[in-house]
């Protein structure tokens, strides 16, 4: 076997180690939205249109929420590399504070995010919705705006535990969430002998009580860790106040870069609703596929991106470059299988998204999954490129290269060509594509330079 190929194999062996649990986890998280989508449509159309919207508002917090600590990773894997090389108590006590910092950043953002629901819900009408559905979500908001805190810190001591490089809870915890949900949605929407029947806001309490569970099956599963129990510390009071800016610093552009990727997708789904149901359905299932497929991504860029923290905490930039190298290359093999199947049996993987008689949905779902073949290589490539910023610690520059790459470049390009060319939810599509493929380039080429600046300023002084 040649030399460059065993390397990329036993990196990629590494890498997977710490991706697959993450991507597993988020194809779990997935399907517990879905749970609780699929019980709404079973209350009632009206009751899935409340239901949707209340989502709608609860996913942009929490994704927000999300991104303010998703930092944190990339903190405890450089200091934990720092003490397993220095062997001090220094190092340890600052991945002691990075994890109070995180839970008090995690606890002021949900409570700001909790009002911030309470207040979106009483004006939502003012936003042209439905009186009668706004009125139908309120509840739905009110029950799940308390979900928002162990939300978030069951994210904190997520990214805590992958830091440390001991994700293998979460997986166990997600999977068992999402039978826990299913069964307290069914309890609290119909009622048993010990709950009152809720109908559909008890599809919000539901969601409330499992992050607060599952919060305390990893909290109670870390502290059986031997490895992270002396670390995990709840003393939030304690925390450096620099540690928390500097957490809030870094956490901050993260929350923007996803809030701005989800604003430009809900902009697009407005444009491609202009063309008629037909083009939204078709445009709802295939951005439903490239989401999921999305989630492989997602792990393969939260492994990379503490892979980077870690080896440059160890002065390794040369493994650092293997590592953008092995999950792109990780990246490719995988959404190239899943291209195959899109172009050879399209109909067959849009067959659960439509009845057998909307051929005109179907049609259109078609020539998107063609795109979307392509499409995903650099959503994945633009995923993984945020993620190895955010291991040089520079997240403000990833949120202002996906600001040109998703505003300036792909929402022009796809207004262009979907609504000044005739082809109509294709041509935005195509402008979707270019915008991520424009976004893709750009965040590698800004991981090289800064990956060169450091090599640069660690290089010997020429004599």
């Amino acid at each position: 076997m040649p030399p460059v190929l065993a390397r990329l194999l036993t990196d990629g062996r590494a890498l997977a180690t710490l991706a697959v649990p993450l991507a597993l986890t988020q194809l779990a998280q997935v399907a517990l939205t879905t749970t609780d989508t699929v019980m709404m449509g079973l209350i009632s159309t009206e009751a899935l249109a409340a239901g949707g919207l209340a989502m709608v508002v609860f996913n942009q917090l929490r994704t927000m929420g999300v991104g303010l600590v998703t930092a944190v990773g990339n903190q405890v894997a450089a200091a934990d590399a720092r003490a397993e090389r220095d062997g001090g108590e220094q190092a340890r006590e600052e991945v002691r504070d990075l994890v109070r910092a995180s839970l008090l950043l995690a606890t002021l953002a949900g409570l700001v995010g909790a009002v911030l629901m309470v207040l979106i819900g009483h004006g939502m009408i003012w936003l042209g919705q439905d009186p009668d559905v706004v009125d139908t979500a309120k509840p739905v908001l009110y029950a799940m705006a308390p979900g928002l805190i162990p939300c978030l810190w069951f994210q904190a001591i997520r990214q805590f535990t992958v830091g440390m490089r001991r994700p293998q809870a979460l997986l166990r915890i997600t999977i068992a969430s999402i039978a826990v949900n299913a069964g307290l949605n069914w309890a609290f929407i119909h009622g048993t002998w010990i709950v009152p029947k809720l109908g559909l806001p008890g599809i919000g309490l539901a969601t409330t009580s499992v992050y607060a569970l599952s919060f305390l099956a990893l909290y109670a599963s870390a502290r059986r860790d031997p490895a992270l129990a002396p670390l995990l510390s709840l003393r939030i009071w304690r925390t450096r106040p620099a540690t928390l800016r500097r957490l809030t610093a870094l956490g901050t552009p993260i929350a923007a870069t996803y809030g701005s990727e989800a604003g430009f997708f809900s902009v697009v789904a407005l444009m491609v609703g202009s063309f008629g149901t037909a083009a939204l359905a078709a445009h709802t299932a295939v951005n439903q596929l490239v989401y999921i497929v999305f989630q492989i991504a997602v792990g393969l860029s939260h492994a990379a991106s503490l892979g980077v923290s870690r080896e440059l905490a160890l002065g390794n930039k040369a493994a650092a470059q293997r590592l953008k190298t092995t999950a792109l290359a990780c990246a490719a093999a995988v959404m190239a299988v899943v291209a195959l199947v899109y172009v050879t049996v399209p109909r067959l993987v849009l067959a659960p998204f439509f009845d057998t008689g909307d051929s005109a949905a179907t049609d259109i779902a078609v020539h998107l999954l063609l795109v979307a073949a392509v499409l995903q290589f650099f959503d994945c490539t633009q995923n993984i490129g945020v993620g190895l910023l955010r291991g040089l610690d520079d997240t403000k520059g990833g949120f202002r290269v996906t600001l040109v790459g998703y505003w300036l470049v792909g929402l022009p390009t796809a207004a262009l060509l979907g609504l000044g060319t005739g082809l109509d939810t294709l041509g935005i599509w195509l402008g979707l594509l270019t915008g991520l493929a424009a976004t893709a380039v750009l965040l590698l080429r800004r991981f090289n330079q800064g990956v060169g600046r450091l090599e640069a300023t660690s290089a010997p002084a020429p004599v």
